[in-house]
């Protein structure tokens, strides 16, 4: 029997209905894709595949042996420095920058201090500052100078600073453009109780020394995410940092907590990131890098994540992992409730020298969880250990083949690179944001 004029047009409204419904999903943080943003995504993507290393063993080992450096000068001078209150910053990203007073003058040394895969982004270093005097965010059209909004949609490099501390309540997704830094030492900036972070198609960011909390998802609309350019967001996820088709980039010192879906999640072929010197807590879905087991365009995401402190509440996803190549090194995880690195569609996970306290709940022990997959096809995917301290019974279930050391055999200075879990704690002591105060050692 043929379909009515009125059950044709019921049918193709539940269809767009579905469709409403399923595609933000499926697409996560993305936009109406017109002529402007297709060019970006393409764009950004080409730039992805320029930043991938085709050989991530010799920067995690490089990245290794500048651990292993910081570690042995402070080994030999700890006890003077510590009467004397010169600088007493553990780790290579922080002894880069942590030891000059000036450090509110020279502010952009800071652009020279990232280790990594993200060790090529520079932020803003090449623009001029700008200052965010104001932390409302009522315009998504126009947004008022002065507020970050402002600041973060202008086309030229930025190197943004903050006039006083302040709370900045997020009306909508606050989306970048590239080459930009956003630097809140000297106060406290918090983003918090508001909609999060979007990097979509964008190179060369980094987010340093700021509190992200409390974000909650926004209903979307038309959002301002360049100055020559309005586009129409759907509803956002709650996301505290949602990188997406992304390259070059680099989080450090942020404090993150309690948002309605992920802290961070890397999606859609980004990579050359770094995640470093970070404090996480309060959350379920902590990481996510790669939203897809079908999405093969994240065989190139390539992330280090160093130097922070997955502490009190935190469930899953420390990372949680697909496709690409991951470096977790010197992180020191506090409790995990259901599992602490996780993965499915083969990604590489290289564990170093972190430190692994589980739960007294005795099914919670185990550090990994694969999923998807049958014992034989995750015995081939390369997770392995090497370094880690486990208390209370905490375990790394390896698989895949052995960690190649290509840049130097295992001696000497080397021998330090990735001490475990002894080291850990003041390797990460100073996770999360700090309180800088000019003229002092930060």
């Amino acid at each position: 029997m043929a379909l009515t004029n009125h059950k044709l047009s019921l049918l193709f409204f539940c269809i767009a209905l579905a469709l409403a419904v399923t595609l933000p999903r499926a697409h996560a943080q993305n936009a109406t894709m017109d002529e402007y943003l297709q060019k970006k995504a393409e764009e950004a993507y080409q730039e992805s595949l320029q930043a991938y290393n085709p050989h991530p063993e010799e920067l995690t080992e490089e990245f290794n042996e500048l651990v292993g450096e910081t570690l042995v000068g402070q080994n030999a001078t700890r006890r003077q420095l510590k009467q004397t209150g010169e600088c007493m910053a553990t780790n290579p990203i922080d002894r880069c920058w942590r030891c000059d007073r000036n450090w509110a003058k020279n502010r952009k040394k800071l652009a020279d201090c990232a280790r990594g895969f993200g060790h090529q982004t520079t932020g803003g270093k090449k623009g001029r500052y700008y200052l965010v005097t104001d932390p409302s965010d009522n315009d998504m059209d126009h947004p008022k100078p002065g507020t970050l909004r402002h600041a973060v949609i202008q086309t030229e490099p930025l190197w943004i600073i903050f006039a006083h501390s302040m709370v900045i309540r997020l009306k909508q997704e606050l989306i970048f453009t590239s080459d930009k830094t956003v630097d809140g030492r000297g106060v406290q900036v918090h983003i918090a109780y508001g909609a999060g972070l979007t990097l979509q198609f964008v190179h060369n960011v980094i987010i340093h020394n700021i509190w992200i909390h409390n974000i909650i998802p926004r209903n979307g609309g038309m959002i301002r995410d360049a100055i020559n350019h309005l586009g129409f967001r759907t509803q956002s996820d709650g996301d505290a940092i949602s990188i997406y088709s992304s390259n070059r980039i680099w989080i450090d010192h942020v404090s993150l907590s309690r948002a309605t879906d992920g802290l961070i999640d890397i999606i859609e072929g980004s990579t050359a990131i770094t995640i470093s010197n970070c404090k996480l807590n309060h959350h379920n879905d902590v990481m996510l890098l790669g939203a897809h087991d079908g999405q093969s365009r994240d065989a190139i995401m390539q992330v280090t994540v160093a130097f922070n402190r997955f502490g009190i509440g935190l469930i899953q996803r420390m990372p949680r992992c697909r496709w690409g190549f991951f470096h977790v090194v010197n992180n020191d995880y506090q409790h995990w409730e259901l599992y602490a690195i996780g993965g499915s569609a083969h990604p590489t996970i290289i564990s170093q020298g972190n430190r692994f306290r589980a739960a007294d709940y005795q099914y919670t022990k185990e550090v990994t969880k694969r999923d998807y997959a049958t014992k034989d096809e995750w015995m081939k995917w390369q997770w392995r250990s090497e370094g880690d301290l486990f208390m209370n019974g905490a375990f790394f279930t390896e698989s895949g083949p052995a960690i190649k050391h290509v840049r130097s055999p295992l001696n000497g200075r080397n021998m330090i690179k990735f001490k475990h879990g002894s080291f850990v704690g003041r390797l990460t002591r100073s996770a999360g944001a700090i309180k800088c105060r000019p003229g002092k050692l930060c």
